[in-house]
């Protein structure tokens, strides 16, 4: 079972002893005027007082804007803003919490954001299946930005999650994780040892299955 950093909320990602999820305490806020830019890679703040990272935004077959993060991040009801521009307020809600699959699924307000398809070096056109061993996967997080390494699959076959050599701290959970332009997953945590203990994610065909066999916001998902 995981252990808890830096406060964040409970979650279930249970893959190997001596893991860490990868949320952390927000720093203060900061007045700008306008919608923030977010997509998979954004910096977000829940609740005032945690940061992760956005996994992806786009639309759900109801026609709501939604987006993907970790699970551990906050649970239904959480208030979230964007790290980029804190003083903007409420941007959305979290709608939805996995523990096991330790995915959530937040509903945007409204008008209160504008979603793009890229981040820093990272871009998202589509979602896909695991990657596998030796292929390179890479991630965008709001603490350590764009690293890459080979994934080494699911190792404990599971059938939920992957196993990649990459760069992650806290504050990068919730990162996508891309082959390409190909969302295959998120991180959730790391094991051992920050940047070089692997880390560890859930497939994004895991999160999927699970949001459209449950229905309600987030099924039918689409990037932008």
């Amino acid at each position: 079972m995981f252990s808890k950093l830096a406060k964040v909320a409970s979650a279930a990602f249970a893959v190997a002893l001596g893991a860490v999820l990868l949320g952390t305490g927000a720093g203060a806020s900061q007045a700008q005027p306008g919608p923030p830019v977010l997509g998979g890679g954004s910096g977000i703040v829940i609740d005032d007082m945690f940061e992760c990272t956005l996994t992806t935004v786009g639309n759900d077959s109801g026609g709501r804007l939604v987006g993907l993060t970790a699970g551990h991040c906050g649970d239904a009801g959480s208030r979230v803003a964007a790290e980029v521009n804190r003083g903007y307020g409420e941007i959305g809600r979290f709608v939805y919490s996995n523990a096991e699959l330790d995915y959530a699924v937040i509903e945007f307000t409204p008008g209160r954001i504008i979603p793009v398809n890229r981040i820093g070096n990272v871009t998202i056109t589509g979602l896909g299946g695991p990657a596998q061993f030796p292929t390179i996967v890479c991630k965008e997080g709001r603490t350590t930005g764009n690293t890459c390494g080979v994934s080494w699959g699911d190792v404990f076959q599971t059938q939920m999650e992957t196993w990649s050599q990459m760069c992650v701290v806290e504050g990068d959970s919730g990162a996508p994780v891309v082959v390409g332009s190909t969302l295959v997953g998120m991180v959730n945590a790391y094991l051992a040892v920050a940047c070089f203990g692997p880390e560890v994610g859930t497939n994004m065909t895991s999160i999927m299955d699970d949001i459209n066999a449950r229905g309600g916001p987030g099924a039918g998902y689409r990037p932008v």
